[in-house]
């Protein structure tokens, strides 16, 4: 998994968060029901701020510092969005704290001051008068930019459609993407991927590599309901629950559901799935070849089918049989 696949998951994470906690500001100023907690939530200046580190995470995937000219391209637009998005934020929370802090203090100051520090106050007056006003500012531009940057997002997401570690988040989070996208997990999945369907198939093969493969069933099964006859989906199934049978120990069943697999289209076969079913198939036969011999076979039969499709397993294997029997045989 590279920076880039792992880093727009955070990105996504951050910016989903963001957008949940800036509405809220939004709802609860217009409601006269503002507190400083609610926008300390979204935005300071640490790692404690979602929307603080969204900025930092974009500056250091997207920000260019070789001195080429700006490229306008969609991760740089993005970069630029969610950094106005943030000092427009600042703005806010500055003229908010004015307000409910310094405002009050000033009252009570006022109240014990000597006649001639009036002028004194006159001006304190002014500057709260002003942040009043700039404080309505900063909200309506703040969500503008909010709009804007869930815009270039989405242009993002697309762009890197092939990023299953994102969609997998994505169909994870479908209540927060309901919440910022108002097509929502479907929409955004068909525009992502051509079809919502093979948005969850993607999921499920994020899953299946990261050996999750009870949720990867579960993807395949949405999947599965939104597109008919994909014997790609089935086959990817069969792997996915002989792996799960394989680490709860049922391994017979396990061999049964991995023939499957293969007997399924090529395209359902990846060499890191080979790679970890070649695996499975030789501990099997190791660990059944004196009490099963019968299941043995069936699991040296199955890693005969998967070795040409994990070639690198199948080196790595015979590398360690051949330093093993140098080692029993001494010199």
């Amino acid at each position: 998994m590279s920076d880039l696949d792992s880093g727009l998951v955070d990105i996504v994470r951050d910016f989903l968060t963001s957008h949940e906690l800036a509405t809220r500001v939004a709802d609860r100023f217009r409601a006269d029901e503002l507190t400083f907690a609610d926008v300390e939530r979204l935005v300071a200046d640490n790692e404690a701020s979602p929307l603080f580190r969204l900025k930092e995470r974009c500056h250091a995937l997207f920000r260019r510092d070789d001195g080429a000219a700006p490229s306008a391209s969609g991760e740089e637009l993005f970069d630029l969005a969610v950094g106005a998005l943030f000092h427009e934020a600042m703005k806010l929370r500055e003229n908010l704290y004015q307000q409910v802090v310094y405002g009050p203090k000033v009252e009570l100051l006022r109240r014990a001051a000597e006649p001639d520090s009036a002028g004194l106050f006159d001006e304190f007056e002014k500057i709260l008068s002003a942040t009043s006003a700039r404080l309505d500012e900063a909200v309506h531009e703040t969500e503008a930019l909010l709009e804007q940057t869930r815009r270039q997002l989405r242009r993002l997401l697309v762009a890197h459609g092939g990023n299953r570690l994102v969609t997998r988040y994505l169909v994870e989070n479908a209540a927060l993407v309901e919440a910022v996208f108002e097509d929502g997990i479907e929409g955004l999945l068909e525009e992502i991927h051509g079809s919502a369907g093979e948005g969850f198939a993607q999921a499920a093969r994020s899953y299946v590599a990261s050996g999750y493969f009870e949720r990867a069933r579960r993807a395949l099964d949405e999947a599965g309901r939104r597109l008919d006859g994909r014997s790609d989906l089935d086959a990817l199934g069969a792997y996915a629950s002989g792996m799960g049978a394989y680490l709860d120990g049922r391994r017979a069943e396990a061999l049964e559901q991995l023939d499957a697999w293969l007997d399924g289209p090529a395209e359902a076969v990846e060499e890191a799935t080979a790679n970890v079913a070649h695996a499975a198939a030789l501990r099997i036969a190791e660990h059944a070849a004196e009490s099963e011999p019968d299941l043995a076979a069936r699991a040296r039969a199955l890693r005969e089918r998967i070795a040409p499709l994990a070639p690198a397993a199948e080196l790595r294997d015979r590398t360690t049989t051949a330093l093993r029997d140098q080692t029993t045989s001494g010199p």
